[in-house]
């Protein structure tokens, strides 16, 4: 258990720290941003949610630095952005603040891709993320933020900022999924 495997074990400690403070009507009061009310306890629980996204650069960027790469991080560090991503997606379903089809798109597609991974490392093979799914992870957690702080600042200028980056990280989890399957057919093609 190095260092960076510990940051990504901090990140899914902290998701059921955000999902607490996201479902749960703690009586702290509202921030007022113009005409966009937050609930304190989901601006505190986003910020959560943005610092165990960011322990996601930050492990890998210091595991590959330090030569630190093993296989449980390999493993561990996609199972905690699925499970932190995935969450803030059903809060945000749950909430009326993303459409259930593209999360049921974003979250199936998080199965196909793990079940494929399974495979893979049934043959011995442990694929690391590579460049199309990082951008894919991370258009979904500005998409996530932007929805979570309710479009702020670009409600101000009446600019569906949130939904639009929404549209792109779906965008870019099916092409990062396609491309997966693609990049991988030999499992299902040298199968007896």
């Amino acid at each position: 258990m190095n260092l960076p495997n510990r940051i990504t074990f901090l990140r899914v400690l902290l998701i059921p720290i955000f999902v607490i403070l996201m479902v749960i009507d703690f009586p702290w009061g509202t921030f007022n941003f113009g005409c966009v009310l937050i609930p304190v306890s989901e601006f505190i629980g986003t910020i959560i949610f943005i610092i165990a996204s960011t322990t996601d650069w930050i492990d890998g960027h210091y595991a590959r630095k330090y030569n630190l790469v093993t296989n449980l991080g390999k493993f561990l560090d996609p199972l905690a952005d699925k499970l932190l991503v995935s969450s803030a997606f059903i809060i945000l379903v749950e909430q009326g603040m993303a459409p259930s089809w593209i999360v049921i798109i974003i979250i199936s597609r998080e199965f196909a891709v793990t079940g494929l991974r399974l495979i893979l490392a049934g043959g011995g093979e442990v694929v690391a993320a590579n460049m199309l799914g990082k951008i894919k992870t991370w258009t979904q957690i500005i998409a996530i933020v932007a929805l979570l702080l309710k479009n702020v600042p670009f409600s101000y200028a009446n600019f569906p900022f949130a939904d639009l980056a929404l549209y792109v990280a779906t965008f870019f989890t099916l092409w990062s999924g396609i491309d997966y399957f693609v990049k991988n057919k030999h499992v299902f093609t040298n199968s007896k």
